[in-house]
């Protein structure tokens, strides 16, 4: 498993959480109890299986939603 930070521009709404949440949530490989979007510091935590699905394509996810993403960080969990 790998663990990442993904630091988005300011979220404006809530409702915007729940979007990327979603989003990132239908990824296979993710592991979905490890998923916290924080509103307040505009990122997403998740821990996911690097054979099953690569970090681009979890910014890809919400990047898709109208949200950029600014910068990731990876490590192992």
């Amino acid at each position: 498993m790998q663990k990442a930070v993904i630091q988005l521009e300011t979220l404006s709404c809530p409702s915007c959480l729940q979007k990327i949440e979603n989003a990132v949530k239908g990824i296979n490989g993710i592991d979905q109890n490890s998923l916290k979007v924080l509103f307040n510091a505009s990122k997403v935590k998740v821990n996911f299986d690097s054979e099953a699905v690569a970090i681009n394509n979890i910014e890809k996810a919400i990047e898709d939603l109208g949200y950029p993403v600014v910068k990731s960080k990876v490590k192992s969990a």
